[in-house]
């Protein structure tokens, strides 16, 4: 059986939303209604990613190579633009933020042999291209175009990012830390006056900062937080195991002896 490419995908994409033979239920979408289920795929696909679950990486990329064929279809029949618009942009967009890798800007151009750039100069060369792009948009603000609808903690990272190529930063880690531990001691202030909104701030005010320690460290603050509620969620089934063979259950026991089975299952 001969394998599918883009051309088949892009066919198959065209007949759904032929308006006489397609599918009711493809004709009936547009970007809006499309972008829910484009956000779950993100997270179906960081979810694979995840556990390593080659097979479902590969699924989940073609749902996403799908769900781009699809804005662009929608984009079509709106005779707004196609989806070798959206190739030509990408790859000239790639082709500009990559001079270290196509230095005349083509496709043709290779950089000369030798020394393999610095990771650190690229990302420094690829955010000040960045920076220049969005002075070209005539953007008012280093913060913006930072979409509202990322996960907080994404976005929280991308806004202290802006900042601090503007010179808005502390100068290392230990800062972060000193920092923490005012906002810490804000929000048991904040605790003790029972100030519920208080502690919302309070409380926002931490997480922003450890967002700001993870990002000063070299830690992805999302990657951290997803490793750190899989081991608890393993420790906590190492509890229900554990319970399970003595007869009881998690809502059985004691708190000091909960705790007692906490450390019994990470030992385990």
């Amino acid at each position: 059986m001969p394998r599918h490419d883009i051309v088949d995908l892009r066919e198959l994409m065209r007949r759904l939303r032929d308006p006489d033979t397609g599918c009711p239920w493809d004709l009936a979408q547009d970007w809006k209604s499309l972008v829910r289920h484009t956000i779950e795929e993100t997270y179906e696909l960081a979810d694979a990613v995840e556990r390593d679950a080659v097979t479902e990486v590969r699924d989940e990329l073609g749902d996403h190579l799908f769900q781009a064929v699809f804005y662009a279809q929608v984009a079509a029949d709106r005779a707004l633009f196609d989806f070798d618009d959206v190739t030509d942009a990408i790859v000239r967009k790639l082709l500009r933020r990559h001079s270290h890798v196509f230095p005349d800007g083509t496709l043709a151009s290779a950089r000369a042999p030798g020394p393999v750039p610095d990771t650190s100069v690229v990302k420094e060369r690829w955010e000040g291209i960045k920076q220049e792009d969005r002075h070209a948009r005539a953007q008012q603000s280093a913060m913006d175009d930072v979409p509202l609808a990322l996960p907080a903690l994404a976005r929280a990272e991308k806004l202290q990012r802006r900042a601090a190529r503007e010179g808005f930063d502390w100068t290392s880690w230990e800062g972060v830390v000193d920092k923490l531990s005012e906002e810490t001691a804000e929000l048991l202030d904040a605790i003790h006056s029972a100030d519920t909104s208080a502690c919302e701030d309070e409380l926002g005010d931490i997480l922003f900062t450890c967002v700001n320690l993870a990002r000063h460290l070299g830690v992805d603050a999302e990657g951290a937080l997803r490793r750190a509620s899989v081991k608890f969620e393993r420790r906590y089934r190492h509890m229900e195991a554990i319970a399970a063979e003595r007869n009881a259950t998690i809502a059985g026991y004691a708190p000091q002896a909960l705790d007692a089975l906490w450390r019994e299952a990470k030992t385990r």
